[in-house]
């Protein structure tokens, strides 16, 4: 059975976006502040967590509206060092996500989209389904993962359990 680019895309785009929410939870019921978490980051020349999270969401439903424009361009705005806006901003993302038809994102299949930086001369045209699968496929996992190691760095008590979500099992 052939797998569609709605099969896989969304659902994993939804499933990682619940964990990402259940962890938002956690760190606001933990003991860190707000400005910590705000300031965390890997490396000093990596984008802290607000940022790791405004740009898993700019490759998740970011990447379907941008399939939708046929243009992504980078997210360079500051994003909401708040946890409950955070925590709204990925459910909303869920959310329209959940909302898509498989017809919708099939009909995105060999539609033209470029990712354009302006201020570096970058333009990368794509198909839809190559720039889904090869490029905000993967910057959102980059991203997901970054900020769950940020939260564990900080001693946020997640484990693999809590980054996968509720994963799609057999049922009966």
């Amino acid at each position: 059975m052939p797998i569609s680019l709605y099969d896989a895309t969304v659902p994993t785009m939804i499933q990682m976006l619940g964990a990402v929410h259940g962890w938002i939870e956690k760190a606001k019921d933990s003991d860190l502040s707000e400005e910590e978490i705000a300031g965390a980051c890997l490396r000093e020349d990596m984008a802290c967590f607000p940022r790791q999270i405004n740009w898993l969401l700019c490759h998740s439903l970011g990447a379907i509206e941008a399939v939708r424009k046929g243009e992504m361009n980078p997210d360079v705005e500051e994003p909401t060092h708040d946890l409950e806006q955070m925590r709204l901003n990925v459910g909303a993302a869920e959310n329209q996500l959940r909302a898509l038809s498989v017809g919708e994102v099939e009909s995105f299949i060999g539609k033209e989209v470029h990712f354009v930086y302006k201020p570096h001369g970058v333009d990368l045209p794509f198909k839809a389904e190559d720039f889904l699968l090869s490029f905000s496929q993967p910057n959102f996992f980059f991203h997901v993962t970054t900020a769950y190691a940020i939260l564990r760095h900080k001693g946020l008590e997640i484990g693999k359990m809590d980054y996968l979500g509720q994963m799609r099992m057999a049922q009966g």
